[in-house]
């Protein structure tokens, strides 16, 4: 049997060839919400009308996946931690429940799409007929099919508990390819709007979960994929939505924080529409660095996990070593990023003209500011995937609940007391995160102390570095 990966690469060169792509994979994810967007807000005259439309529908589309990710954390450290065991027949069984977890999610959504699309569209629509007929169909597309995102989420959990992350990232890039494609073909020459922009999403993420399921079935013989798996375990339900759950309720927490800013914001000391149209562009934008984030807190569950299965010290500490380090280099070189690309990232979505502009530049001041505060989100995240490697539920959604609800509601409220609120209160963002991370810190440091610090080094451990890279180059299948 091939040594896994994750128990002899070098930890240095480890968390970059599995953290690259997920990182690609969960930008790529971003992207679709962000690509619709760009692409409805170019439509002409209705485009307005159809960004609107797509934004009632985005809580939902949050909710999809936020379900879907919560599942796969839990999958990803379940499945690498009995890995790590060489649990072989509760590798087989948990990745299973995933699957049967998958087809519950997709009910549920299928039955909200059927019935309950048009009734949510409804409440926030304001009466305004186009906007809830474009919302209700692009919402029921998304809805009924679903299974394609879910499905995606799943299989894409079973490669990277793996450490089959490239192949997942090809699933990824073909989907989103796929997306970009048919948004130009459905919305401008077959001129389907926003339904149009639905479709594309939809195929996009069937074409990334058949590629996924392809490499699954076909690449990944650590896990045995056979339907008699397929059989509901409760207690391995509860044990992946153990550590899911809070994954689940975090990303959730995302429609809260939208939520809460958006009234926040229209009841501020300046045009509604400039501050509340800034802070959605300035949200999907932003996105691509807190995903980057979540790409590199995925890989820390996979490593840690499976290294934790093992009770491998010296393994243990490199991994939440390097884990933090890579992920403060990444969100510092995005924080660089979008300080010099804020003004054409603002305006790729298409608002122009004399009684838009402010929105534009409004959105660019929002962009150079929050993002001083990426490398401590980084940090924060990062700590957050430590927490759920090592069998912590509450405190990571303790810090997500820092993170986006306690500090920034409070703070962006007293910023809008000032007549120059759309200068000022994007420091909330930064304001929020320096916090967070430093209450980041202490959670660490007790929860190490809690259920790492006991482990007793292993003997094997004083192997050196070169002769690790020796064994890993004739171990390690190169799938990738």
């Amino acid at each position: 049997m091939e040594t896994n990966k994750m128990a002899i690469t070098p930890m240095k060169s480890l968390f970059w060839k599995m953290g690259l792509p997920m990182i690609v994979s969960m930008v790529l994810q971003a992207l679709y919400n962000v690509v619709d967007s760009i692409f409805v807000t170019n439509m002409g005259t209705e485009g307005a009308v159809a960004n609107q439309a797509l934004t009632i529908a985005f809580p939902v589309q949050i909710l999809i996946i936020a379900l879907g990710v919560g599942t796969g954390v839990g999958l990803n450290a379940l499945l690498s931690r009995s890995l790590g065991e060489q649990n072989q027949e509760k590798v087989n069984s948990v990745a299973g429940n995933g699957v049967f977890l998958m087809l519950c999610i997709y009910f549920v959504f299928l039955i909200f799409g059927i019935f309950g699309s048009n009734w949510f569209i409804g409440l926030f629509s304001g009466g305004n007929e186009q906007v809830h007929a474009m919302g209700t169909s692009y919402l029921q597309i998304c809805c009924i099919l679903s299974l394609g995102g879910i499905g995606f989420t799943v299989y894409e959990r079973f490669l990277q508990s793996t450490g089959k992350t490239m192949l997942s990232t090809i699933s990824q890039i073909a989907g989103a390819l796929t997306n970009i494609v048919l948004d130009w073909v459905f919305i401008y020459p077959l001129k389907m709007g926003v339904a149009g922009a639905a479709w594309a999403t939809v195929i996009g993420q069937f074409v990334s979960m058949g590629l996924a399921m392809i490499f699954h079935y076909g690449r990944n013989k650590e896990i045995n994929g056979n339907l008699k798996y397929i059989k509901p375990s409760w207690n391995l339900i509860r044990a992946i939505y153990r550590i899911g759950i809070s994954a689940a309720i975090m990303q959730a927490l995302l429609t809260v924080m939208m939520a809460g800013m958006n009234a926040i914001l229209g009841a501020a000391k300046a045009d509604p529409t400039v501050l509340v149209g800034s802070f959605g562009i300035y949200y999907k934008i932003q996105q691509i660095a807190l995903f980057s984030s979540f790409g590199l807190s995925n890989t820390i569950i996979s490593i840690l996990s499976f290294n934790y299965g093992m009770q491998d010290r010296k393994r243990i500490d490199e991994a939440i070593k390097y884990g933090i380090v890579d992920t403060l280099i990444v969100t510092a070189a995005l924080t660089v990023l979008f300080e010099l690309l804020a003004g054409p990232l603002s305006s790729l979505f298409g608002l122009t003209g004399d009684a838009t502009k402010e929105i534009i530049v409004t959105c660019e001041r929002a962009l150079r500011i929050a993002s001083i505060g990426y490398i401590f989100m980084g940090f924060s995240v990062a700590v957050q995937g430590i927490l759920q490697s090592i069998r912590y539920a509450f405190r990571p959604l303790l810090i997500a609940l820092f993170r986006l609800v306690i500090f920034v509601f409070p703070v962006a409220f007293f910023f809008t007391r000032f007549d120059n609120v759309t200068e000022i209160v994007w420091w909330t963002f930064p304001i929020a995160e320096v916090l967070t991370a430093i209450i980041s810190v202490f959670i660490l440091k007790n929860s190490y102390e809690n259920k790492i610090k006991s482990i007793e080094p292993r003997q094997d451990e004083e192997v050196n570095e070169n002769h690790l890279q020796d064994i890993s180059s004739e171990k390690i299948l190169l799938e990738e």
